[in-house]
């Protein structure tokens, strides 16, 4: 579980073609900080499992099905990603819950600036606009940000100077996709109230 307060400005070393998978490697000198075997570092806001760390640096496997979900598939050496440690129980809830299960990618669509900050708009893949709402909460690229508008086929984000400067956000450009992942509470919400079958005999 991570927060979406992202802790490093990392970069993609290498990539590795395997077939239909794919392995990374990253340098990020602070997150893989007494980082070892099977632990999870959140990349542009996808959950991946660490291989190995050395000098700085970590090894992740990347499966299809995170390839075809994400934009990781996008990423080369010298690519700059977000990356965040998972959240520690009895710690500060910064931003808010994330999971690092990327629910579809979405495209930047324009960027405008202001004196001190700079509005996003984001194109919506189908199927997410329902789970998007003012004032909500939404990750793009692992970042936890407000929702300031929202529509049926996008949203805005507000980005003040400290996301500009420590994200990828900030050097991203209209037409460069990113991952997004809805409030994890919108969909046990829909799930729970959708319709049920209760011919169902329940199993004892």
């Amino acid at each position: 579980m991570f927060t979406g307060i992202v802790e490093e400005l990392g970069e993609v070393t290498a990539v590795e073609k395997l077939g239909d998978s794919s392995r990374f490697r990253l340098r990020g000198p602070l997150v893989t900080e007494g980082a070892k075997h099977g632990d999870s570092i959140a990349v542009n806001g996808v959950c991946l499992t660490v291989v190995d760390t050395s000098d700085g640096e970590f090894t992740a496997d990347v499966m299809a099905e995170t390839l075809n979900r994400s934009s990781l598939g996008a990423l080369a050496a010298g690519s700059r990603v977000n990356l965040e440690r998972p959240m520690a129980l009895g710690g500060r809830l910064g931003g808010h819950l994330v999971q690092g299960h990327v629910d579809g990618t979405g495209t930047i669509v324009e960027r405008t600036p202001s004196e001190h900050w700079e509005i996003v708009k984001v194109a919506l893949p189908d199927g997410l606009s329902r789970y998007v709402v003012e004032k909500g909460s939404i990750t793009v690229d692992g970042v936890s940000l407000t929702v300031v508008d929202a529509a049926d086929d996008h949203f805005t984000i507000s980005l003040i100077p400290t996301t500009l400067a420590l994200t990828t956000l900030g050097i991203k450009q209209a037409g460069d996709p990113v991952n997004l992942e809805v409030d994890v509470l919108a969909k046990y919400v829909e799930r729970l109230l959708g319709p049920r079958d209760d011919t169902k005999e329940t199993v004892k």
